[in-house]
């Protein structure tokens, strides 16, 4: 029986790249000289440190733009909202890199698929949806459909089997 994978992955040397490349950025810019501002890297946990609020939201941006031209998909990032005080005046915020489908997520899409009237069934496995049905083309409807109908989370369609 054919069926596929719904899963969220990022790379994680790709994030670290993008990491790297904005504390580079950032050490060679005018507007950051003699500042503390940088992006610290702690598995799926990125840490933005900067002397004020607007030097924070200024690395979070560059932090953005190279995580999007590395190819990493800014939906996955869990940014905090809180902006902690450090010592002195400095500010810190911290981003989580979410990977896998969440439980809440995982429920959603098999409810959608149960409700679309598919030939197809869905079923939750650890942190990925997997999906079987009878034949190809009732899959890919399935693809195209969660595709249309989840839009502020990125999933990845992999293990597509015959």
């Amino acid at each position: 029986m054919p069926s596929f994978d719904i899963v969220s992955e990022v790379d994680k040397t790709e994030v670290k790249n993008a990491v790297e490349q904005t504390n580079k950025e950032v050490s060679t810019r005018f507007d950051f000289k003699g500042s503390d501002a940088r992006v610290e890297q702690a598995e799926l946990v990125l840490t933005v440190f900067a002397d004020n609020e607007f030097q924070l939201g200024q690395v979070q941006d560059i932090l953005n733009g190279k995580l999007s031209k590395r190819g990493v998909d800014i939906r996955c990032l869990d940014i905090s909202d809180k902006i902690e005080k450090v010592s002195g005046n400095k500010v810190k915020r911290s981003c989580t890199v979410k990977v896998g489908v969440e439980i809440e997520l995982a429920k959603k899409i098999v409810k959608l698929i149960k409700e679309s009237k598919l030939k197809v069934q869905a079923s939750i496995q650890g942190d990925t949806v997997r999906t079987t049905g009878k034949n190809r083309d009732d899959l890919q409807e399935a693809i195209a459909f969660i595709k249309k109908s989840i839009t502020d989370f990125p999933l990845q369609y992999q293990n597509f089997r015959d």
